[in-house]
């Protein structure tokens, strides 16, 4: 299995949406250089004001290009960083693949996936309505998130618009993704 990398972005402040970028650099162990949510520990404000010192297990926020074109057919004018995301993919379904999947960037980047994202009242201040398109049910009633997924630098490198994606799957049994 294999992907694509849509487009890159970061912020060096609390904004919602991420600016797209050239290049990004990752840095292991901490997360996107010069991104507001980089760090060992958690730096999302909600989390920081209930324990500071729990690891950042959200350094990289993914989001699949499908969920911004799924979004665009129901009416919402969404594009790759305006929903929090350093890395916009395509090609790959993020949503259903395990924790501790290893995405292999470019040359050298490797992320390793953490989690789910938890869709935030900050959706519905950017566009009415957004966060419950990006909530969804199946069929037996489970709440299915789908604005991306988390996770974790393994190992640092440049990351471009354009870069091949490769996926790395962990030892099964595998572990569904949760939120994080």
């Amino acid at each position: 299995m294999s992907g694509v990398v849509i487009a890159v972005s970061r912020s060096t402040t609390h904004t919602f949406t991420k600016p797209n970028q050239e290049s990004i650099q990752l840095l292991t162990g901490l997360g996107v250089e010069g991104d507001s949510h980089m760090g060992k520990t958690v730096q999302h404000r909600s989390r920081v004001a209930v324990d500071p010192n729990q690891p950042n297990l959200r350094q990289i926020h993914l989001i699949h290009a499908e969920l911004h074109d799924e979004l665009q057919a129901a009416g919402f004018a969404v594009s790759a960083g305006q929903m929090g995301e350093n890395i916009t993919t395509r090609g790959i379904n993020l949503l259903d693949l395990p924790t501790g999947t290893r995405l292999h960037l470019g040359n050298k980047a490797v992320v390793e996936l953490t989690g789910l994202g938890n869709p935030c009242a900050q959706l519905d201040q950017f566009q009415t309505g957004l966060m419950a398109a990006v909530l969804d049910r199946d069929e037996h009633g489970k709440l299915i998130r789908k604005a991306g997924v988390m996770g974790i630098v393994a190992i640092g490198g440049e990351v471009r618009s354009g870069d091949r994606i490769q996926i790395e799957l962990p030892p099964e049994p595998h572990q569904s993704l949760d939120r994080v």
